[in-house]
């Protein structure tokens, strides 16, 4: 043990193994030290630059996608956002308590989901009676469904400005093997679906987060 004058009491440093070894086997050991730092930094950026760029594609679609929903209002024919997509917008979904305000696309196949929340084909047409089911990716479109919560309402409004307003009821978590989501109802509903945890890292979760409202207008 050694008390300096401060009056601190420390140990005696000991050697590192690494200073008994010759200049020549040091520094391949420091240049793999720092090839694998670049190697993570590099990784880290691209991840960064990955999320940035889809939310980027994702925002600016909506934007588009705005511009030929208001070129239908006359007579309610949507045309495609740009010359290439395979998609149009079928309903319009705002949460005015939440700000949010997205374009509903026809069908959920991957590119569709890129760009906006999808409608799922084969269940009820947004703001008619039954089960009108609704996909999004949850950490772009659908990322404000985990602030929602019982009360919340939700407007959808028609290509020919019809809008039905729905009420949250009931929000739970299922397996994403979980088809009952999609059963037709007897009464007008809405179903928003997305994957669970959103806090998720790696794509593909077992989980699915939803949540049903009621028609109340």
């Amino acid at each position: 043990m050694i008390t300096s004058s401060f009056g601190v009491v420390g140990r005696t440093h000991s050697r590192d193994d690494d200073d008994d070894l010759p200049d020549h086997k040091r520094k391949p050991r420091m240049q793999w030290a720092w090839w694998i730092v670049a190697l993570l930094l590099t990784f880290a950026l691209y991840q960064l630059a990955g999320a940035g760029w889809i939310y980027a594609k994702a925002t600016l679609a909506q934007h588009l996608i705005a511009r030929s929903w208001e070129k239908a209002k006359p007579d309610g024919r949507v045309e495609r956002p740009w010359p290439w997509a395979d998609t149009r917008a079928v309903a319009r979904l705002t949460v005015p308590s939440k700000g949010v305000d997205l374009y509903v696309l026809d069908g959920t196949s991957g590119r569709s989901l890129a760009f906006g929340p999808g409608h799922v084909n084969g269940t009820a047409a947004p703001g008619s009676e039954g089960n009108t089911v609704i996909l999004a990716h949850r950490d772009t479109h659908f990322a404000f469904l985990k602030d929602l919560g019982d009360n919340d309402e939700i407007d959808i409004e028609t290509a020919r400005g019809k809008v039905a307003r729905y009420r949250v009821r009931e929000v739970t978590i299922v397996d994403k093997g979980e088809t009952r989501v999609l059963d037709a109802a007897d009464s007008s509903q809405l179903t928003l679906i997305t994957c669970y945890p959103f806090n998720a890292v790696q794509p593909g979760t077992t989980q699915r987060y939803v949540v049903v409202a009621d028609r109340v207008a």
